[in-house]
């Protein structure tokens, strides 16, 4: 059980080709994660009520850390958005709905919960779309190895759920699908146990544990361009 103490989440840069993945922290870095988050969840997806300011924020940002993925022009290209229990999870709230059955929502300090995961959607190349959303996971796999963090939670599109777990990710699913209003998408609530992963990943896909484990260190020059 959590033992109440909240701690300060150790945060993560580095480069992966031509990509840089790191926390944002910037005022300006922010500024494009609501951006590209109201594109993609407003927009598009129609999860959430467009703005007129055409930034897609919510109190979930004050506790938790968003991971983006900047080109090497500084543009933000994509983003995972960790929350680090024992802070509240939206899987309690708004997606609350995805609690079929009697699945308890762990708030020990070895969870946390992923949300906004997002890929900029005027990416129209499919294996460019991919090779983003491989190297996001990858930020938030370090992320978790950098804050202690063994269970994940997400709440996603079914058929992506299904996307995910066939790329190597084995997330069980902690319910039926439901249709979460305003959009009625059916989505899913899933768990995902990171020593299973790396377990699992150990001998059926070893080069992908190798990758996910080989990193660039980012330099301050680096970061500071983003």
């Amino acid at each position: 059980m959590s033992d109440g103490v909240i701690q300060e989440a150790r945060q993560i840069a580095f480069c992966e080709g031509e990509f840089l993945v790191k926390a944002l922290e910037s005022e300006e870095e922010l500024w494009q994660a609501y951006r590209l988050r109201h594109r993609v969840f407003a927009e598009k997806l129609k999860w959430v009520p467009e703005r007129k300011d055409q930034l897609e924020s919510d109190v979930y940002d004050a506790w938790s850390t968003s991971i983006g993925l900047f080109s090497s022009q500084q543009q933000l290209l994509g983003m995972v958005r960790m929350t680090p229990a024992p802070f509240p999870f939206m899987l309690e709230s708004e997606f609350s709905g995805c609690l079929v059955g009697s699945h308890h929502v762990r708030k020990e300090l070895d969870t946390a919960e992923i949300t906004r995961l997002a890929v900029d959607p005027t990416i129209t190349d499919r294996g460019l779309s991919a090779k983003l959303m491989r190297t996001i996971f990858k930020g938030m796999y370090h992320w978790t190895l950098a804050n202690n963090i063994r269970y994940t939670y997400l709440v996603v599109e079914s058929r992506l759920l299904r996307v995910v777990q066939r790329i190597g990710w084995p997330c069980h699913a902690i319910g039926a699908p439901v249709a979460l209003p305003p959009a009625d998408v059916l989505s899913v609530g899933a768990l995902l146990d990171l020593d299973e992963f790396r377990s699992a990943a150990a001998s059926k896909r070893p080069e992908m544990l190798e990758w996910l484990h080989t990193r660039e260190p980012a330099t301050t020059e680096i970061v500071a361009r983003a």
